[in-house]
């Protein structure tokens, strides 16, 4: 993604949308909305239809696309190049984010995953199948970029580290990180992120973005204070943003369980403006502060039209998205 091309974007069409729709990410813009790949059978039905929700997300406003190597062994991260590719958006005007750290299975799931991984990957330490090496992140990242079709990620996560505290010490996991990275304990992470790029003599530290649940039932991110701040304990979303990082919020439908009415409780339904269920609880995800982009798991075109349609809603500012907590 570049500068140009995602204002280019925002250009073509931010009048369909309520102001905050679009939001900066370095020095481009982001649809707050964004596509999740992560939910399906690994089949050819689900893939065509994954295919066409991904070009009908592109073509109505949404610029930004995560995935995954593991989902759907493979299958989401290949349908989603083949959308990139036969899509008539600009590339460039693309927030493209994957991630890496866990087996990828091949299309399916092999009968014995045991010895497919033993055969696959003899070289790797895994702790349930999650892998910290950068050399099995190298690998992992090549292969991604094979079945995006592309030559540059823009985003790229380290997936879930904190499996590896099942086996490990977390100063065990930090010395794993400081040599991979993205999140356990965001005040450390950030301090071995620095600490990284100081012995590569950068002032970059190339951590950029989080990823993490957020909804109306898992709100911790912003109700918790489970982060050493300088002044005290903080929230995630609020050490994240004065650390400078953007928040990408997974799970705002909570895998379509927040898509019927009755799953939203009434103070929240009561402050959140959009016209279903599933455009309420986007939007509770979308004003959250720091969130940059709510990820919504989008398999038809028919899900796309009415997800998208939220962000012709505008979030709750502030005062609003607190006074849902009192």
């Amino acid at each position: 993604m570049n500068r140009d091309a995602s204002w280019a974007y925002r250009n073509e069409f931010h009048e369909s949308f309520a102001r905050t729709y679009f939001r900066r990410f370095g020095d481009g813009l982001v649809s707050s909305i964004g596509v999740g790949t992560y939910l399906g059978e690994p089949t050819d039905e689900r893939d065509d239809d994954y295919y066409a929700a991904i070009r009908e997300a592109l073509a109505t406003g949404v610029n930004v696309v995560d995935t995954a190597i593991d989902y759907r062994h493979q299958r989401s991260e290949r349908v989603v190049g083949r959308a990139l590719a036969d899509s008539d958006v600009d590339r460039e005007a693309v927030l493209l984010a994957t991630k890496g750290g866990f087996v990828p299975f091949d299309g399916e799931r092999p009968a014995d995953p045991a010895a497919y991984v033993r055969e696959e990957f003899t070289e790797y330490e895994f702790v349930r199948g999650n892998c910290l090496d950068p050399d099995f992140l190298d690998e992992s990242l090549d292969r991604s970029l094979e079945n995006l079709g592309v030559d540059s990620i823009d985003l790229y996560y380290v997936h879930t580290p904190e499996v590896q505290l099942e086996r490990h010490d977390a100063e065990t996991v930090y010395d794993m990180l400081e040599a991979a990275f993205t999140r356990l304990e965001i005040p450390e992470l950030v301090r071995r992120a620095r600490a990284a790029s100081d012995a590569a003599g950068t002032t970059s530290t190339h951590l950029r973005a989080l990823q993490l649940p957020f909804n109306v039932r898992m709100a911790d991110a912003f109700t918790v204070e489970s982060h050493a701040g300088p002044e005290g304990r903080q929230s995630a979303l609020w050490f994240a943003h004065e650390a400078g990082l953007d928040v990408f919020a997974s799970a705002p439908l909570l895998q379509g369980e927040l898509t019927a009415e009755t799953e939203l409780p009434d103070p929240v339904a009561e402050r959140l403006d959009g016209t279903t269920a599933a455009q309420q609880a986007i939007n509770f995800a979308r004003s959250a502060p720091g969130v940059t982009s709510a990820l919504v798991g989008m398999a038809t075109p028919e899900h796309v039209a009415e997800n998208v349609a939220a962000g012709e809603h505008s979030p709750l500012g502030a005062d609003g998205f607190d006074a849902v907590f009192e």
